[in-house]
């Protein structure tokens, strides 16, 4: 911790004041390929998801393809369901989203361990539980209304980040909800389709034997009848970081899974209070080493608002984590700074989108 604790307090500054390009890590400069040479999609990425290595061109002022990366004009409040990843995430030490969240006008709240209501069929409080299986406890499951109500009427303040002092008062309206690492794990093939009827994986932590790409889907689309019935509320799927350790098999499917759930998840989807953040992707390419990021880069994996547009890539990197080390998957500080460089302006136009 007091290691981390080393990061110039200056950057994480930055970073609140100037979401759209803030520093990446304790060191950004990493060497960038030469002017015209391409870096090869990652096997199984398509090519409309591997930019060209030629310069990219601005979108016009004010044209139709530039969205609205403003902060909310009034402030928003914002409830974060989380694990340790989150935790660090959040930290001013690391990853500094909590600064950063303050600082486009969001009031920030979390849950954690042993947060919250408990489900009976869980057996503990339902902070305990974020595996995707868990999913359907905290929105469909019987103690959902329950755990609801507690959750948009949280105001606490779960680990360790800075946020506004005074609390605005009324319901959390946005949602965010993120599993940890061990959930990349998964089981099945990458071009498995959702499972039909209910989802064996309901209620089933990662450990699971149900935890599949076709079980994790369809957890995900049932998800969708409890948020098309709340249009009120902005529900943010953060995906599951990616592990360190992995087989190849499990790395594909967790690419695969989460490029479903940008690409495809929300495409019958008639709402706009639903959106995702591939966290998972864009740890999965570096500046060099796992604390180097490539932030502002037209190379690697990234999650983003680039040029007026959301810039959705995939295949300039690897399949597992790049800002991991020593046989630990959670992401370093480097790593943390990029995702939150990269999240903080798609949540202001996923904001957007939805009052709009």
């Amino acid at each position: 911790m007091d290691r981390m604790r080393l990061i110039p307090i200056v950057l994480i500054l930055l970073l609140a004041c100037n979401f759209g390009a803030p520093p990446g890590s304790a060191d950004t400069s990493a060497d960038q390929p030469e002017e015209g040479e391409s870096i090869p999609p990652a096997q199984g990425d398509s090519p409309q998801n591997t930019p060209r290595p030629e310069e990219d061109e601005a979108a016009p002022d004010g044209g139709p393809s530039a969205v609205d990366v403003s902060p909310p004009s009034e402030t928003v409040k914002l409830i974060f369901i989380h694990h340790s990843c989150g935790e660090n995430w959040l930290a001013d030490w690391s990853g500094g989203l909590g600064l950063t969240l303050t600082g486009n006008n969001y009031f920030v709240s979390d849950t954690n361990y042993g947060w919250g209501p408990e489900d009976p069929s869980l057996g503990g409080a339902i902070g305990d539980f974020t595996d995707i299986g868990h999913w359907w406890n905290w929105f469909l499951g019987p103690s959902s209304e329950e755990i609801l109500r507690a959750l948009f009427d949280e105001s606490g303040q779960h680990s360790e980040y800075t946020r506004m002092e005074s609390d605005p008062g009324g319901e959390n309206e946005i949602v965010l909800f993120k599993s940890c690492f061990p959930n990349s794990a998964l089981e099945g093939d990458p071009v498995d389709p959702p499972a039909e009827g209910a989802s064996p994986l309901q209620g089933m932590d990662c450990g699971s034997d149900m935890h599949t790409v076709a079980n994790a889907k369809r957890i995900y689309l049932d998800l969708l009848d409890y948020f098309a019935a709340h249009t009120d509320k902005l529900f943010i799927a953060v995906t599951a970081p990616p592990l360190l350790d992995t087989s190849p098999e499990q790395a594909a499917n967790a690419r695969a899974f989460n490029r479903w759930l940008v690409e495809e998840w929300l495409s019958e989807y008639s709402h706009a209070n639903v959106a995702v953040f591939d966290f998972y992707n864009v740890l999965t390419s570096n500046g060099g080493n796992p604390n180097t990021n490539d932030l502002d880069s037209k190379y690697g994996n990234h999650h983003r608002i680039r040029n007026g547009q959301v810039d959705y890539v995939t295949g300039q990197g690897g399949d597992g984590s790049a800002y991991a080390e020593e046989g630990d998957s959670h992401p370093t500080p480097a790593g943390n700074l990029k995702a939150t460089a990269e999240f903080v302006p798609l949540l202001n136009h996923y904001y957007h989108l939805w009052r709009g």
